[in-house]
């Protein structure tokens, strides 16, 4: 029997309607790295076909996918699937599901307003504070130019909950 132990993070995978258009928005907004570009996936029997119709099943014909990479070395896969649906409102916190991922920049106001001038938008109307008047450490929703949903803390996940953010 082997105990548990906490296991670090890999990657992501987001979809989007545009993988290129994406690729442009994490790499200039968020700054992340460009590991592949963007690359057309086939269903057939290549390994990589066969992997993914063991994931999607059979007739999902193709997709496109990039690799990027976080300043931390935690991957990001964009997908453009065929016939990609963009749902109106990518925020049914309620449902069971991955329904935002968290971003660090101890300047969270700039990069908000990169977001938005990059098409994104604020969830929120400015950030919050998780300890006013204490401590600086502040967190915003937001909401990428695809309709993903990302949060923004200005400290590291550990400083902000190891003396109980509320």
């Amino acid at each position: 029997m082997s105990s548990a132990y906490p296991r670090t993070f890999s990657h992501i995978g987001i979809s989007v309607p545009d993988v290129e258009k994406a690729v442009k928005f994490y790499t200039e907004v968020l700054g992340w790295y460009l590991i592949m570009e963007p690359t057309e996936i086939l269903e057939d029997n290549s390994a990589i076909g066969e992997m993914c119709t063991d994931v999607f099943g059979p007739k999902w014909e193709k997709f496109k996918i990039a690799h990027l990479s976080t300043g931390d070395r935690v991957g990001v896969e964009i997908f453009e699937f065929k016939d990609q649906q963009q749902p109106a409102d990518n925020f049914e916190y309620w449902k069971t599901g991955i329904f935002h991922f968290c971003v660090q920049d101890p300047n969270l106001e700039e990069l908000a307003e990169k977001i938005v001038a990059a098409g994104g938008k604020k969830r929120m109307e400015k950030p919050r504070y998780y300890y006013p008047g204490e401590k600086p450490y502040r967190m915003i929703y937001m909401e990428d130019p695809f309709g993903n949903i990302l949060e923004i803390y200005s400290h590291s996940y550990e400083l902000t909950y190891a003396a109980g953010a509320y």
